[in-house]
């Protein structure tokens, strides 16, 4: 009982409920048990990119009209990848079960049918970045570059981290239960498994304040993080829905700060490294 008690005081912020590795931008990835974190984030996650070879742009689902094609794909790697060590090949599968390993001849070329243009798939990141997304609050489309917030060295939109918590989607099930606000929709690299007495949005509160996790990793929450419409589009049992956006726009429409606390939609919050380590299912997340 005292050990409880301890955690409530120091800001109990749940469990760690499920972890995540993104090989690939835009793509499905892999749950892991434990995963390596350093100051990129979980080792290997979104160190891949398709690249478009007439625009140089990276290829991202946030722009539907060109790269929806994407998420429909998952990736993992072949062999898990070591600190210090070159990245090891991935695993690309189609909807139908065929694969082929990034290492493949016809790779790029199964990728540039599946999203109608000539790509290649990548770990450099090019110097000068430019990544497209919908604007979800304008009336008409309006497409805006992201580039220049992305993470340097890897192709994360912006931070190291993204987490979620149980108590976020459970509040979004609540306002429109017709819809299904499943977490493979929302990409995140940890969802944190809320206290029974927490409800609502409650990750927006953490904004600004350190997270720790289990022993070692301890996490500074930056921002919460702006949805676009990714996760209204069809994945793997889960079907197209332009209800979610509406739903977070209608509830969850908050400052960002570093978007100059312009007001977005948003699910989860974005995470630099303060210390890296090990994070494990079941570990302790600590609002310090």
């Amino acid at each position: 009982m005292a050990a409880q008690d301890t955690r409530k005081d120091s800001g109990d912020g749940g469990t760690v409920e499920g972890l995540w590795r993104y090989p690939v931008k835009s793509m499905a990835g892999a749950r892991l048990d434990e995963a390596p974190v350093g100051e990129g984030g979980i080792l290997g996650d979104r160190a891949y990119a398709v690249i478009d070879r007439t625009s140089g742009r990276v290829g991202s689902a946030k722009l539907p009209k060109k790269w929806a094609g994407l998420i429909a794909l998952t990736a993992d790697f072949v062999a898990p990848p070591q600190t210090g060590a070159p990245l090891p090949p991935v695993r690309i599968v189609w909807p139908d079960g065929t694969a082929v390993a990034s290492n493949e001849a016809d790779a790029d070329a199964r990728l540039s049918e599946t999203v109608g243009r000539p790509v290649a798939l990548t770990a450099e990141r090019p110097e000068n970045v430019s990544v497209e997304r919908l604007d979800p609050l304008a009336d008409e489309e309006t497409v805006v570059d992201i580039g220049g917030l992305m993470m340097a060295g890897r192709f994360s939109d912006y931070a190291a981290l993204h987490l979620v918590t149980t108590a976020t989607l459970a509040c979004l099930a609540e306002l429109r239960p017709e819809s299904t606000f499943d977490v493979r929709r929302f990409r995140p690299n940890a969802i944190v498994a809320s206290p029974e007495r927490d409800r609502g949005f409650v990750e927006n509160d953490w904004v600004g304040r350190e997270l720790a996790i289990g022993d070692e990793v301890r996490l500074r929450i930056s921002d919460p993080a702006p949805r676009c419409s990714i996760p209204t589009l069809a994945q793997a049992g889960l079907p197209k829905d332009p209800h979610l956006l509406r739903t977070i726009v209608e509830h969850n429409t908050v400052p960002v700060p570093a978007l100059e606390d312009e007001p977005l939609p948003c699910v989860g919050v974005y995470a630099f490294v303060i210390r890296g380590g090990t994070v494990k299912k079941g570990d302790a997340v600590r609002v310090e």
